[in-house]
């Protein structure tokens, strides 16, 4: 029984461990793109665990399940963003981005939504949806 609740409790943390995602559920104000269009990025490394895809795929159906009409019309991107390769480094830099990063961005705000999609992508589907859900509503709004 102890063999059991060891392996559940490693299967469960260790893909929390395995990453190095930016922890920062900030706010912030970027400077360059003044635009009325809401890109969605998820910036990641090559080699990744379970979660990290998970956040991925969840964001990206998210989006389009909410947000279809606006998907179509170029209103709603959504990017999935290697750090490692050389082409994405300068979008990286300009949003301050160097690790597993989930971001919304419109004009000159950025929403970082990588510790609600590490805390329920995996464990609760539902309500990252709402979270996805809500930040969107409110950056359509603005």
């Amino acid at each position: 029984m102890k063999t059991y609740r060891y392996i559940l409790t490693l299967l469960l943390i260790a893909p929390f461990i395995a990453c190095t995602a930016q922890p920062s559920n900030k706010e912030v104000k970027a400077s360059e793109n003044n635009s009325d269009k809401i890109e969605a990025y998820y910036f990641h490394f090559t080699a990744r665990c379970i979660t990290c895809r998970t956040i991925e795929a969840n964001a990206k159906e998210n989006l389009e399940t909410l947000y279809p009409n606006q998907i179509k019309q170029g209103l709603i991107t959504f990017q999935s963003v290697n750090l490692e390769e050389a082409s994405s480094k300068p979008l990286a830099e300009r949003l301050g981005v160097s690790g597993q990063t989930l971001l919304l961005v419109k004009g000159d705000q950025k929403i970082n939504l990588t510790n609600e999609g590490f805390m329920y992508a995996m464990v609760k589907p539902d309500k990252f949806k709402e979270i996805i859900n809500e930040k969107v509503d409110g950056l359509l709004i603005r």
